[in-house]
């Protein structure tokens, strides 16, 4: 093997590393979904260490029917309500965003089974400037307390059947 034989093999095996080391994505984490339930929230934080803002605004995955992204908002009567954020979340360059319990955060629609303590799912996470990632969620009840503070009520995220596509 020539020495350009190695370096240009080096280089491509380093490309992909550099290409998804973007945005720095951890602690993704949801809870156990209650017996017939049809929904649950994932939280997660994104930390964009680029150059580039850039914007997650798809996510695909086969735990749930419909994946959505959505935040909490407080109407004119002071009732908080949960919406889609149909053009996703920015990330700007050198930002984290934290999706976390009564603020931003992945909806799960329609379970295709339950989420039971220690389980583990897997999302692709789709951005406008970087290539999708794939992240692994885990069902930890005392994981998303402690992003919250408080305990396990899922307030807000009843039925969503009138929900539309977006």
């Amino acid at each position: 093997m020539t020495l350009k034989t190695a370096i240009l093999g080096t280089a491509f095996a380093v490309l992909p590393a550099l290409a998804s080391a973007h945005m720095v994505i951890e602690d993704a984490y949801a809870r156990v979904s209650h017996t017939g339930a049809q929904t649950a929230a994932v939280y997660v934080s994104l930390r964009n260490h680029s150059d580039d803002d850039d914007r997650l605004f798809r996510i695909e995955g086969d735990v749930a029917e419909r994946i959505e992204i959505h935040t909490h908002t407080q109407d004119d009567a002071g009732v908080m309500r949960m919406v889609e954020l149909e053009d996703g979340i920015a990330i700007p360059s050198g930002e984290t965003h934290q999706l976390m319990p009564g603020a931003d955060h992945i909806m799960l629609l329609g379970l295709t089974e339950p989420l039971e303590q220690g389980d583990t799912f897997e999302l692709l996470l789709f951005f406008d400037v970087w290539l999708p990632e794939t992240i692994t969620v885990t069902v930890d009840n005392a994981a998303v307390d402690a992003l919250d503070g408080h305990g396990d009520d899922n307030s807000g995220h009843g039925d969503h059947s009138g929900h539309s596509d977006g």
